[in-house]
């Protein structure tokens, strides 16, 4: 069914207006001047084709007209009320659905989240694999995590340093790690694993060396359970991202300046 078009600026202005019967009182309310108001009551008397209020020498009053309709006016403005309620619903929800690398969030992001709890027991998260062309709609997520040189299509801010590290042991193996994506993908490796998370356990394990996101090995290399033999200088960092709507959420906001501080 075709809904009728709804002056709907025009009927929150006549709602003040009835509830003071003052356009001056109005206008103080809607922070417009008296003559606004009186051009949108005009302009909706002629949309609706009634007179809704007089003058008269005690002021100013409704016509039988106005009156009819007050009702069923202010119980709409309520029902709109509720529906952008209900609408921003998702958006003061403690739950949050992020997509990230595995190795990044068995060696970053996890940590974090958990410390970023603490902040708040009702906090809720939902960790899923971070796929190439992921659906943000469809997987109904409200962050991801990209490795890449800038946000892409999406808002985002860059976290962390970029570049790659080399790391192993120093009685350990000297041969390459390889892993999908790593500089220098397509050499021959010693030995070759499924992500940089797994390489860098691989090269505390003495097994090679691996090179890996600096971000990611920062903490390993900072309990000493790896060494640094070289680093290589790169355009590529991980970035926290999200489409617009998402990333305007109050709740994704909150997590973003968590994980970027």
């Amino acid at each position: 069914m075709k809904r009728t078009h709804l002056p709907l600026n025009g009927l929150r202005v006549f709602d003040a207006a009835a509830r003071h019967l003052s356009f001056t009182r109005a206008a103080d309310e809607l922070a417009v001047t008296p003559a606004a108001v009186g051009q949108q009551i005009r302009a909706l008397e002629d949309t609706l084709g009634v007179v809704l209020f007089r003058r008269t020498p005690k002021g100013l009053e409704l016509t039988p007209e106005g009156e009819a309709g007050l009702v069923e006016l202010r119980r709409g403005f309520l029902n709109f009320e509720e529906a952008v309620r209900a609408m921003q619903a998702g958006q003061t929800s403690k739950s949050l659905a992020i997509a990230a690398p595995r190795d990044f969030s068995a060696k970053w992001l996890a940590g974090r989240l958990a410390n970023y709890r603490k902040t708040d027991a009702d906090l809720r998260f939902a960790l899923v694999a971070a796929d190439a062309g992921l659906d943000f709609t469809e997987a109904n997520l409200d962050l991801a995590i990209s490795f890449d040189t800038g946000p892409g299509a999406h808002e985002g801010v860059a976290i962390g340093p970029r570049g790659f590290v080399i790391v192993g042991t120093a009685d350990g193996e000297t041969g390459a790690i390889g892993w999908p994506g790593h500089p220098g993908d397509g050499e021959v490796a010693a030995l070759t694993v499924a992500d940089a998370g797994l390489a860098i356990d691989a090269a505390a394990l003495g097994l090679g060396r691996a090179t890996v996101p600096a971000m990611l090995v920062a903490a390993d290399i900072e309990v000493g359970r790896v060494s640094v033999f070289g680093s290589e200088d790169s355009e590529l960092g991980y970035w926290l991202v999200a489409p617009l709507p998402q990333w305007r959420q109050k709740k994704v906001k909150a997590l973003v300046e968590a994980l970027a501080a």
